[in-house]
This record gives structure tokens, C-alpha cells and sequence, in this order.
């Protein structure tokens, strides 16, 4: 609930932060870039930093994988060997070559989907996270809806061409930005040569990704091409503390294209820290309480500003409708909502600064006796 200013005690800071930038996207023609739908979003708050055509319903090829590797990643175990399922063997299109009834783990399968662009691998942890192709792709999609990537749906693990499975540059890049922020999905897609030899042969697989051995503070992500989708990736890189992440569809030059859309973000925008981790927000009220709960930022609050124009972020600030004690130190009790007019910018928890305890039995019995000599 909204915390009552009326209710709790006073603000600590001041309730206009003015910037000399702004954090709203970056408007570009049509003619400004190659692909038929492209946006790079801020990792950290998911500012859009650049979009055209992102709302637009697309095929995405084998950037289908990121969420298959996220899925796998969250509900597996990276280092079981299993038996892949007979499906999985000599899936059309892009391979990492599984053998019929291959053993092996669900690392090395992880690596073949994310580095060779394995159908084969797609298929093997689909059957083995979500028991059939159908049952992972249900993980899929809730996933999606849950990221707020609402027009995204998923009829396979790997981007095959088929009439339901579409996404846009704007959900594509929002799933990727979720993924980049899970450490074994960024180790995974940043590799550019692995050895995977868990299974029947030992594989050296080196990444399809050519933005990681040409672009200065690539990270990643994913390639994919269908006839149907044309040439799509996924891509990020960190440059001056900003980490950008992307998604290009439909574009006949994907790896130029995306170096250019990046170092127009790393250029326009720049990554500010408006409050450290720590900073008091507000004293509130706590029942029962010793004392007023200090509630602080739970981390640093960061903003992607652009280097022109002007900015007013004002904050809106939520804590639990009724604070209790005994509270403890770093409880969450509360969010502070950065806008920039109605658009919200960023989030950030706010935790208890210090143990508040519970009025003692005497603190009760000098109220009962005051009241009674009143």
C-alpha cells in the first residue's frame, strides 16, 4: 500500500530529482536501420534506448533458445547425464550432432544450444525439463507472461517456422534481459569456445556469435535465421558500467546492424547512480514499536540518462500497510518508484535500517498508570 505521508514520518529526500537528461527511448525513423523491428533496452531497469517497429508480431528463429536455456537453467540440474529422447535425434535445421540414445549432460546440451545453435539440443531438454516438446513449451510461455512478454508465444523449443510461435524486439529484448541477468546463462552465452565431452564424442564447439571476438564488451547472445523469421539475433554488451541488451529482427546484416544500434545507446545514454544503497527514504511508523522504522534503499538506484534535453523523476513511495514489531534488520517493508511522468523508470526495495523491538511490558504499565492519574 501506498505509504500515507500524513501517517509516516517525513521524507529524507527531496521529492523532484532533476537530471540535465532523459531516460525516455530514443525516437528513430524507419529509414534508420535495416532490420523490420529492433530494440535495445538498459539491462538494469529496462529503459528502451532505441526501437522501431518493437510492438510487431514476428518469427524469431533460433532466438527462440534463450528462453529454452533460462527454462533449463531454473528447473535442471547442469551437470545430470541423461539418455536423450529418440525425438531429439536428427532434428532438421542447425545441429550439434546428438547420437541416437546419447548420454550425456545437460551442460554440454546447454552449450550446444547456445554456441552450435543445436535443434537437436532444444529438443533433448525439452523432453528431459518438461517431459514432451508440448509440456515444455507450456513452462515457456508462462515464463513469458510472467516476464511481461505478452506478445510472445512459443510452440517449440527452437524456432522452426510454425503459425504460433512469434514474439516481438520488444518482448525478445525483455526475455533477454531476465536471462543475462542469471550468472550461469551469461557465463554460457559469453563463451566463445567450449569442449563438451560428456557425451558418446568429444565436441569443440565455438559460438556462432561474431559480436563476441568483434565487439568491444560483447557478451552475447543468440543468433537465428529461418527463411520464414530471415536473420534475427539477440545481442548485449557493457561499456562505461551500462550493459545494453537487444534484439534485431528480420535483418540482412545482424552483426553490423546490432554493433551500430549499440554504440548509438552507448553514445546517447549514460548509466547515473541517483541514490546509493543505504539511503534513508522515510521513518515510519511500527505497532508495538520501540521506535520508528528507518526504511533505506536496498541497493544502489540507477538510471539510464540521456545526454540531452531535461528531466523531472519523481518518486512514489509504497510500504506495508501496517508495519509490526519485533522487525528485523533488512526486512523488506516497502518499494520506491522512480517516474518519469506517468512512465516508471525504476524500482528499488526498501529494507529496515535497524532491529526495531517490541514495546516491554513496563512501557505498557507507565501508559496504564498515566492514564489513571490523569
Amino acid at each position: 500500500m501506498r505509504c500515507s505521508l500524513m501517517r509516516k514520518a517525513a521524507l529524507i529526500f527531496a521529492i523532484i530529482i532533476l537530471f540535465c537528461a532523459t531516460p525516455v527511448r530514443a525516437e528513430k525513423s524507419d529509414s534508420e536501420t535495416t532490420a523490420k523491428a529492433a530494440a535495445v533496452l538498459e539491462l538494469e531497469t529496462n529503459t528502451l534506448l532505441y526501437a522501431h517497429n518493437e510492438r510487431k508480431r514476428l518469427p524469431m528463429a533460433s532466438t527462440t533458445k534463450v528462453m529454452t536455456a533460462i527454462i533449463a537453467i531454473e528447473n535442471g540440474n547442469l551437470d545430470e547425464v541423461f539418455s536423450v529422447c529418440d525425438e531429439a535425434y536428427g532434428v532438421e535445421g542447425s545441429s550439434m550432432y546428438l547420437t541416437k540414445n546419447e548420454c550425456i549432460s545437460l551442460r554440454d546440451l546447454l552449450y550446444g544450444l547456445m554456441l552450435r545453435s543445436g535443434n537437436d539440443a532444444s529438443v533433448a531438454i525439452a523432453c528431459r525439463i518438461g517431459g514432451s516438446i508440448e509440456g515444455f513449451c507450456t513452462l515457456m510461455n508462462e515464463k513469458a507472461n510472467d516476464i511481461g512478454a505478452f506478445d510472445t508465444h512459443f510452440s517449440n523449443p527452437n524456432g522452426l517456422p510454425a503459425d504460433d510461435h512469434y514474439t516481438t524486439a520488444y518482448d525478445l529484448a525483455l526475455i533477454c534481459s531476465y536471462a543475462m541477468k542469471n550468472e550461469t546463462f551469461r557465463e554460457i552465452v559469453s563463451t566463445q569456445y567450449y569442449t563438451a565431452d560428456s557425451g558418446d564424442v568429444k565436441r569443440t564447439l565455438m559460438n556462432k556469435n561474431k559480436l563476441l571476438f568483434q565487439y568491444d564488451g560483447a557478451l552475447g547472445i543468440k543468433t537465428g535465421y529461418t527463411k520464414a523469421a530471415g536473420k534475427c539475433l539477440t545481442f548485449s554488451a557493457e561499456r562505461n558500467d551500462m550493459t545494453v541488451v537487444g534484439a534485431i529482427l528480420n535483418c540482412p546484416d545482424i552483426f553490423p546492424e546490432s554493433m551500430r544500434l549499440m554504440d548509438i545507446c552507448f553514445s546517447d545514454y549514460t548509466l547515473h547512480t541517483i541514490m546509493r544503497a543505504g539511503t534513508t527514504v522515510l521513518r515510519a511508523d511500527v505497532k508495538n514499536g520501540n521506535g520508528l522504522a528507518v526504511l533505506q534503499t536496498a541497493y544502489d538506484v540507477k538510471v539510464p540518462v540521456k545526454n540531452s534535453g531535461g528531466l523531472n523523476l519523481v518518486p512514489r513511495i509504497y510500504a506495508a500497510q501496517s508495519l509490526l514489531a519485533p522487525l528485523k534488520k533488512g526486512t523488506y517493508a516497502g518499494r520506491l518508484d522512480l517516474y518519469n511522468g506517468d512512465t516508471l523508470v525504476t524500482s528499488c526495495p526498501l529494507v529496515v535500517a535497524e532491529d526495531v523491538n517490541t514495546l516491554s511490558f513496563f512501557h505498557y504499565l507507565h501508559e496504564v498508570a498515566e492514564r489513571f492519574i490523569a
